[in-house]
């Protein structure tokens, strides 16, 4: 328990953040996920609609602290390149 108003506050502001910031992180994971299976499905258009959505919330995610930048960076780096991986082995099977 805090023991002064100021404790007080910072007890209230915190827990405002936290939950703030929970649900940025879920939103962020549920794009993730929605993304990989679009992926793995091989819906190259979709995926990439939904590698837009998942890039710009990264990036407002790192804008406003919930996760540092340099996570951000390394996730859409390698949600891209998954991506990428999927249109060269789309280019590259012979049209059925």
């Amino acid at each position: 328990m805090p023991n002064t108003k100021s404790a007080e506050r910072r007890a209230r502001v915190s827990a405002r953040r936290q939950s703030r910031n929970r649900s940025v992180k879920s939103r962020l994971g549920t794009l993730e996920r929605k993304y990989r299976a679009l992926v793995t499905a091989g819906k190259k258009d979709e995926a990439a609609q939904a590698l837009r959505a998942a890039t710009s919330a990264l990036d407002k995610a790192a804008k406003r602290g919930v996760i540092p930048k340099g996570r951000a960076d390394r996730k859409k780096s390698r949600l891209s390149l998954s991506l990428k991986r999927v249109a060269a082995s789309a280019s590259t099977k012979p049209a059925a």
